[in-house]
């Protein structure tokens, strides 16, 4: 009995991470309410921790949104004003679940009538299903703002009836940028994921999937192309990115032969394509990307490349973490100033967005130990693993502290 409740318990948590957007997605769609529609999918999570144990169904997410569904019904039924909301119940008739749900419910939390602070943090929590803390560890804000941001969302979506659906032609390329933001964002919580795992494939791959939809929805777009090829090569490199031990193998020690080439490829004719029609955001962030995965070798990256595009991404995009990488790449340009880079990220320690950020220490740690700073370095270690939410890249932070010797 206790391995059969393991069982269940790990295919209950495995729907959860690879269903739980559709499954929400869907029940949006039906009652119009995200608070309900949460409610009764968390709902039909516990039910099937309860009911799984005498026989777990072929299609857990199939499953999930009907009873998620079912649950939301019962309570429309209870409600006195059914009769009002039962016109804008269901769009297609005898269909449960649309293949664009979840890009509808982006849509619908990355409205403009909602701050943008907001729109990130609702779109993370619920077509990732992160949780308030993780929600707040990825914006780099403190937990109790994290729920204040997304109640008021909510309550926003409520009040002004924004509707559940992707915007008309006209519309889309006003509401594109926030979008994509967050589709990226989806993106990052699972590529360093807080907790044991390295990566959230089900997250890494929920973002892939949303960036093909809004390259499908807008094709003569470049930036949704350049998320596109930006993501495509990321993921590429992340069989790559874990030894076979479980550890964490940084890019400059990666086994190139282990990146998925067929993956790569797209990703790099898909940037190279985006840069060939515009220079935003994510067009030099794929630059950045093309740049390390058709380098020869880590040694022989192109550092001062890179340190340009970052230099261009700062006009347009001047936000700290941007400021970082930038400092980070220029610490590789082959005879480059260390003190003066030091002097940047010193600076950076003082921005408040930056103030949990893990990698900031990090980075600080490394160029410390190669000015031949040791104790210093220690402490940059130390503060980067006190920082670091992911259990692999703490283990990584601490075994990098011990061999250097900068334990005091």
């Amino acid at each position: 009995m206790v391995t059969e409740a393991v069982e269940v318990t790990r295919v209950v948590d495995r729907a959860h991470r690879e269903s739980w957007s559709t499954v929400l997605a869907s029940v949006v769609r039906l009652t119009r309410d995200l608070d309900l529609a949460e409610d009764c999918t968390q709902d039909a999570f516990v039910r099937a921790l309860r009911t799984w144990p005498d026989g777990i169904p072929a299609n857990p997410g199939g499953w999930l949104t009907t009873v998620a569904r079912r649950l939301a019904l019962d309570r429309l039924r209870r409600e006195t004003n059914l009769w009002r909301k039962l016109p804008l119940l269901v769009e297609e008739p005898g269909e449960v679940e649309q293949p664009t749900d979840p890009l509808r419910l982006v849509f619908t939390c990355c409205h403009p009538a909602l701050a943008r602070e907001s729109q990130v943090a609702l779109t993370l929590r619920l077509i990732c299903g992160l949780t308030t803390r993780e929600v707040a560890a990825v914006l780099l804000i403190s937990e109790s703002t994290a729920a204040a941001r997304i109640t008021r969302a909510k309550k926003k979506i409520a009040a002004a009836g924004i509707p559940y659906r992707i915007p008309a032609d006209h519309e889309l390329p006003a509401r594109l940028e926030v979008v994509l933001t967050v589709v990226h964002l989806v993106y990052t919580a699972g590529h360093v994921a807080a907790g044991s795992e390295l990566t959230r494939t089900d997250l890494t791959g929920r973002a892939v999937g949303l960036a093909r939809m809004l390259e499908r929805l807008m094709p003569d777009e470049p930036e949704p192309q350049a998320l596109l090829g930006l993501l495509l090569m990321t993921e590429a490199r992340g069989d790559a990115r874990v030894s076979a031990d479980g550890e964490l193998v940084l890019l400059a020690d990666q086994d190139r032969s282990r990146w998925d080439a067929q993956m790569l490829a797209e990703g790099v004719s898909r940037a190279t394509a985006a840069l060939e029609r515009g220079h935003g955001r994510f067009a030099l962030q794929a630059a950045v990307a093309g740049l390390h995965v058709t380098a020869p070798s880590w040694s022989r990256t192109n550092w001062a490349q890179v340190v340009r595009m970052y230099d261009a991404m700062m006009v347009s995009w001047p936000t700290p973490i941007v400021a970082l990488n930038r400092a980070a790449a220029h610490s590789l340009v082959p005879q480059a100033d260390l003190a003066a880079v030091l002097d940047e990220l010193d600076a950076l320690s003082k921005e408040p967005a930056l103030a949990t950020y893990a990698y900031l220490p990090a980075t600080r740690a490394d160029v410390l130990t190669r000015l031949g700073r040791a104790e210093e370095a220690g402490e940059a270690y130390r503060q980067a693993i006190a920082l670091t939410a992911n259990e692999t890249e703490r283990r990584f932070l601490t075994a990098r502290l011990q061999s250097r010797g900068a334990q005091s």
